[in-house]
């Protein structure tokens, strides 16, 4: 088992204080160490929108994230900012979205609802 580090488990013992689930505490534990080391471990607090834009930016065009994906690593980060860092990201954040796939409607033949209709 691989241990956090002792900025990751500051953050750890923040969430569960105040009551968030053990499994959004995971899952924001992953995305922050996950920004972490794509910036070559530099600390958050060196750190800001651009940044954050990049790591964003970087999930969609090279890991192919989902849309969802992608939003729960900006909720993330945004916490970090926010509760962590005390220095909230802007609202402005300019980076590429994930697009959600468009899902083809499901169309029967002529043939599919003839048969259908006779039984």
């Amino acid at each position: 088992m691989k241990t956090r580090s002792p900025f990751l488990n500051y953050i750890a013992e923040y969430m569960l204080v105040r009551q968030y689930s053990l499994r959004t505490v995971d899952t924001y534990l992953r995305w922050i160490a996950s920004y972490i080391h794509f910036h070559n471990k530099r600390h958050p607090a060196s750190m800001g929108d651009n940044e954050v834009e990049r790591y964003l930016e970087h999930l969609v065009l090279k890991q192919n994230v989902a849309p969802r994906t992608q939003a729960t690593a900006l909720n993330s980060l945004s916490f970090l900012y926010k509760h962590i860092i005390k220095n909230e990201l802007s609202l402005n954040l300019n980076f590429a979205h994930s697009k959600k796939q468009a899902k083809l409607p499901v169309v029967m033949t002529p043939e599919e609802v003839k048969l259908l209709m006779t039984h």
